[in-house]
C-alpha cells in the first residue's frame, strides 16, 4: 500500500502558474495566461493537492452556480500519479456536488479510463442518448 500521508488537499483554486504548470505537465491540452486568468477566478469551486509547499494536482468546478455545473481540471503531476490520490481530489468535489441544488446537473469529460474513477463518484455515461462535444476557439 502507497503512503500518502505526505500529501494533502487545499480547498482552493490553484494558482495561475501551478494552474499552466499541471495542465501542461500532466498532458492536458494547456491554456494561456491570459485565459487562465479570466478563467480561475471564476471558479464554483478549487482543490490543490499539495506535497508540502508544491501544489501536485488539482481538480475544479465550475458552472453558473444553480443549474450547470462541470468537473474539470481533474490533474496530477506524473511523478504522483497511480497513488490513488485522484480520488482524494474527488472526495472533496463530491462533498461540494452534495451541497448543489438537488435539480442541478453536474457533467464532466472524462479521458479513458479515468471514467472508472468518475463512476465511483456517481457519474454515468451519458452515450448513446447524448455525446459530448466541444468546440476549439482558434
Amino acid at each position: 500500500m502507497t503512503d500518502n500521508s505526505a500529501y494533502r488537499i487545499e480547498p482552493r483554486v490553484p494558482a495561475i502558474d501551478d494552474y499552466m504548470r499541471l495542465r501542461l505537465e500532466s498532458g492536458l491540452t494547456p491554456f494561456s495566461r491570459e485565459a487562465a486568468e479570466k478563467g480561475l477566478p471564476n471558479s464554483i469551486f478549487g482543490v490543490s493537492l499539495m506535497l508540502g509547499e508544491e501544489t501536485v494536482g488539482m481538480g475544479r468546478i465550475i458552472g453558473d452556480g444553480g443549474c450547470f455545473f462541470q468537473v474539470t481540471d481533474i490533474a496530477i503531476l506524473p511523478a504522483h500519479q497511480g497513488r490513488g490520490l485522484a480520488k482524494w481530489i474527488m472526495a472533496a468535489l463530491s462533498d461540494v456536488i452534495a451541497t448543489l441544488p438537488k435539480t442541478a446537473y453536474v457533467s464532466l469529460i472524462a479521458d479513458v479510463p479515468a471514467n472508472t474513477l468518475y463512476a465511483q463518484f456517481g457519474f454515468d455515461e451519458t452515450a448513446p442518448r447524448s455525446v459530448g462535444m466541444a468546440r476549439k476557439v482558434v
